[in-house]
């Protein structure tokens, strides 16, 4: 409910493998924090890039998560062959493209990338966390807990949440 959407884009080096890769959901904060830093050292290149809160409520969650990952992509100082993307949709890049539902899963490069999305936002949310303490982003990092609806019922609506999400929308029309 807050804050941007991250992606990031990796290219790993098939001659300096990374154990533990996994989908970052599948792994523990500690696991991510740990991983991240050897994949920024090891892969061949990596970027991680954002659409803002603003450009999440004016294209919807789905064009901007497209947004950060081309931004992603484009980012790369060396262009891949091909781009492999979890889900079912993939950016437009203008370099041949495959989307693999549970891609983050089932392919190295994909799970490096999710792992180094996660971290990149999570630190940024400690960041917004550092600037708007009373709503607890360092503990739900924007997700749409119970103190976090419990924080922005008391608190309202702050400059970092996504005014098109149904529980930030809601409570701005119950204002009026």
């Amino acid at each position: 409910m807050a804050g941007p959407v991250s992606a990031a884009a990796v290219i790993l080096d098939d001659t300096n493998p990374i154990a533990g890769l996994n989908d970052s959901k599948k792994l523990s904060e500690r696991q991510r924090d740990r991983l991240a830093p050897l994949i920024r050292e090891r892969a061949l290149a990596w970027a991680v890039a954002y659409a803002e809160v603003g450009e999440i409520d004016q294209l919807n969650i789905l064009q901007a998560t497209l947004l950060a990952m081309r931004r992603a992509v484009l980012a790369l100082h060396i262009q891949p062959q091909q781009v492999l993307v979890d889900g079912l949709h993939c950016p437009q890049t203008g370099i041949p493209s495959q989307a693999i539902v549970k891609g983050d899963s089932k392919v190295a490069a994909i799970s490096a990338a999710s792992i180094l999305a996660k971290t990149a936002r999570d630190a940024l949310m400690q960041q917004l966390h550092e600037q708007y303490p009373h709503y607890g982003f360092a503990d739900h990092k924007g997700y749409p807990t119970a103190a976090h609806l419990a924080a922005l019922r008391e608190h309202g609506v702050s400059a970092v949440h996504r005014k098109s999400f149904r529980p930030v929308r809601e409570l701005l029309l119950s204002d009026k």
